[in-house]
């Protein structure tokens, strides 16, 4: 019998067609691939309604997440593809990466896109699709977490970001190597994948801020989100994860009323904890802040939603020393 494919299409750039004022299915995806590069799996497709990838909603990226979790645990596929845009890929992906549990280990869950339209003469989303369907069902993906591929290559959710929207090879995963690659419909392991993170507990908290911090910001821009309801911050600083020392008061006042502050960092840095940086530049900690350990801040925002499902501050501190 052969494997099972779960197509979960969500249009965007690699089914929008702007000559014909038209957008592809699941079912019209799949028929873009020559026959003779087809796959032996048996693909079933759901067209998902989605936001533009630029404007998905955390509801949208669960629901993903979700679904493509059950699946494999739930309805037995071997495997799961999601089509996505470009633009916030590397966000779905890395939450479902996340979210998504003992699934990773009895399944591939492949995120795949498109920079070019599908009415585009070099188009390259259908070799992105018949690259993403061949890699989900292959025994090499398991254990692996959540992957994207484009332009043949698969880059580990963790560490993946879009770094040139020009390119059919938009996606990076430096400083890191990419995973793997995809080869005449086979999965090629090119480095060692990054250790899966904690186990998520109860329901991820949709609403977490990130912000850009830059020098004479003003601290009430932190206040302000909470009142609106934020449930965590991520606060996106500089060099080794520094934050302008003018926010540590708010800081510290967030903490005590149980709102987690994580400091990710523009740069990349190392996954240790914010206390373990250099003397005078993890001295946000002192004060209650948790650093990303290495997490870029998109991501680092999506695993404080995850560890928000946890508790309050002390809960979403252990969850991210096991990151």
């Amino acid at each position: 019998m052969p494997p099972r494919v779960l197509l979960l299409a969500t249009k965007d750039t690699i089914a929008y067609q702007p000559s014909r004022s038209a957008v592809a299915s699941g079912a019209d995806l799949l028929a873009t691939i020559p026959a003779a590069r087809r796959p032996t799996a048996q693909v079933t497709v759901e067209d998902v309604m989605a936001e533009p990838s630029w404007d998905t909603s955390p509801a949208t990226m669960l629901s993903l997440a979700r679904r493509a979790r059950a699946a494999i645990l739930d309805d037995g596929f071997d495997g799961v593809v999601i089509t996505h845009g470009i633009d916030t890929l590397e966000d779905t992906a890395f939450l479902t990466d996340l979210t998504a549990g003992q699934a990773t280990t009895e399944g591939g869950i492949v995120f795949t896109g498109a920079t070019r339209h599908l009415d585009d003469p070099s188009t390259d989303g259908p070799g992105n699709l018949t690259a993403a369907l061949a890699a989900a069902t292959h025994p090499a993906l398991r254990h692996t977490g959540v992957v994207a591929c484009l332009n043949d290559e698969l880059h580990a959710a963790r560490w993946v970001h879009a770094a040139d929207t020009t390119s059919v090879a938009a996606l990076r995963s430096y400083p890191y190597p990419p995973l793997g690659r995809v080869v005449d419909g086979q999965v090629e392991l090119l480095a060692v994948p990054p250790p899966r993170p904690p186990a998520a507990a109860g329901e991820p908290e949709s609403d977490v801020a990130l912000i850009k911090t830059y020098p004479g910001i003003e601290p009430t821009l932190l206040t302000t989100v909470a009142d609106a309801g934020a449930r965590g911050i991520v606060l996106e600083g500089t060099g080794e994860s520094n934050v302008p020392v003018n926010l540590f008061s708010t800081i510290s006042d967030l903490t005590e009323w149980d709102i987690p502050v994580v400091i990710a960092s523009r740069c990349r840095t190392r996954g240790v904890p914010l206390e373990h940086t250099p003397t005078g530049t993890g001295m946000a900690a002192a004060i209650g802040a948790i650093g990303a350990r290495g997490l870029a801040p998109t991501k680092a925002r999506a695993a404080l939603m995850v560890a928000l499902g946890s508790g309050g501050v002390p809960a979403v501190r252990d969850w991210f020393s096991r990151l």
